[in-house]
């Protein structure tokens, strides 16, 4: 079965199109600048690549343009688009209703939109993206991948906020956690790696890229999260300030500050560039760190104290770890923050592997020495192939995916 994975946001459609259960690319590629004067498509299929530059002023339009690709003699991966038996979409945000991937019907599409108050930069976008494929293929299956979906199995006493209890009641405020899809994915793989079933795994797993989230994961489920209702709380990330006492929103609300600049200011000139003063690329500030800038180097060092600072206190509410999992743009490619998060933690059970982890290099291995009672792992994560996945078992019938 093909199944083509889509991936919408405010003005940009990222695709990829699967052979399953191989999970082969067969194609893959993005639209991007929708809605601008000039759109672009990049398109790749068996290593020959294609762009083309052209006006694409709505979602539909995209979806229209990538499924003419997917069919064109020479450039395409199908003779015809009946081949695509499933359609995948991530969808951020699915409250407390959806504890794993669902065939899209009616009343999955009013909960995506009521959800939408919730994400308001993603689920609207990721609507679009799906009510566009179902009207370009209106006889295939359409199956809805949620970001939050994985946390759902988070206790209360983990994603409960000490606030007035009316809060939750009233406007459902409580942790949700992101990034679940990937989580889940590296998850499921370290397992594989060590030999475990995927239930009989306790792992720390940590998605670091531009948005940066940790998870504890007990016997293969998330039971804690460093996102809460929103991405904003947790770890130090690229724009985002994570963790940081309340109050001193306040105190600058008092200082004549609005909420349209304080939200500006925790969501996109905060993290890393915020510290630094110079990007939220880790790449460039270990570059400037190098170069003995000293804000850069600060900006790395309060990244890699802050995830230090969740590891630890994860492996107290795992009580005993397996792994701990590095995945995303950072995580899978950056050996220093890798070194800075693990170092001195051989009373937790970790023993880096210098030479190991310098070579890593962003592909699946292991980090630590031979008898180091906790391993650690670089694993790239594919959150497609996991909503591939997901579509496929969903349409083919083969079990309830992507479930805790």
């Amino acid at each position: 079965m093909k199944v083509l994975v889509i991936n919408a946001g405010s003005s940009s459609i990222k695709y990829q199109l699967y052979d399953m259960p191989r999970a082969e690319v067969l194609a893959k590629g993005f639209v991007e600048r929708i809605g601008e004067p000039t759109s672009r498509l990049s398109h790749t299929c068996a290593g020959n690549s294609t762009t083309l530059e052209e006006a694409v002023p709505s979602h539909e339009t995209a979806m229209e343009l990538i499924l003419k690709v997917l069919v064109k003699p020479g450039e395409g991966a199908v003779a015809d688009l009946s081949e695509i038996g499933a359609v995948g979409h991530r969808v951020v945000h699915g409250g407390e209703e959806f504890t794993g991937s669902v065939k899209i019907d009616d009343r999955v599409l009013d909960s995506i939109e009521r959800f939408a108050e919730l994400a308001p930069l993603h689920n609207p976008h990721n609507l679009v993206g799906i009510r566009a494929a179902m009207r370009k293929l209106p006889g295939t299956a359409q199956v809805a991948c949620f970001d939050t979906a994985f946390h759902t199995s988070i206790p209360k006493v983990a994603h409960m906020y000490a606030l007035p209890f009316e809060l939750y009641e009233r406007h459902r405020v409580r942790r949700y956690g992101f990034h679940g899809t990937s989580h889940r994915y590296v998850a499921r793989r370290a397992a594989a790696m060590i030999g475990r079933d995927k239930h009989d795994l306790n792992a720390i797993t940590c998605h670091l890229g531009n948005g940066c989230s940790v998870a504890a994961v007990r016997k293969g489920r998330s039971v804690d999260t460093s996102m809460g209702f929103t991405p904003l709380e947790g770890l130090v990330m690229g724009t985002r300030a994570g963790d940081f006492d309340p109050a001193i929103l306040f105190y600058l609300a008092d200082k004549g500050y609005d909420l349209a600049t304080l939200n500006g200011l925790c969501n996109k000139k905060s993290g890393l560039l915020g510290i630094s003063g110079v990007s939220n690329d880790m790449r460039t500030l270990q570059k400037r760190a190098e170069e003995g800038n000293d804000r850069a180097a600060l900006a790395i060092e309060i990244f890699c104290y802050r995830v230090r600072k969740y590891v630890g206190a994860y492996s107290a509410v795992l009580d005993g770890v397996d792994a701990v999992v590095f995945t995303g743009g950072i995580g899978e490619n950056s050996s220093l923050v890798r070194e800075l998060v693990c170092r001195d933690m051989t009373h937790l059970g970790i023993a880096l592997d210098p030479k190991a982890n310098a070579e890593a290099g962003g592909r699946e291995s292991a980090v630590t020495v031979p008898d180091s009672r906790v391993q650690v792992l670089v694993i790239p994560t594919n959150e497609e192939q996991a909503i591939a996945r997901d579509a496929f078992e969903l349409v083919g019938g083969n079990g309830e995916p992507g479930t805790v």
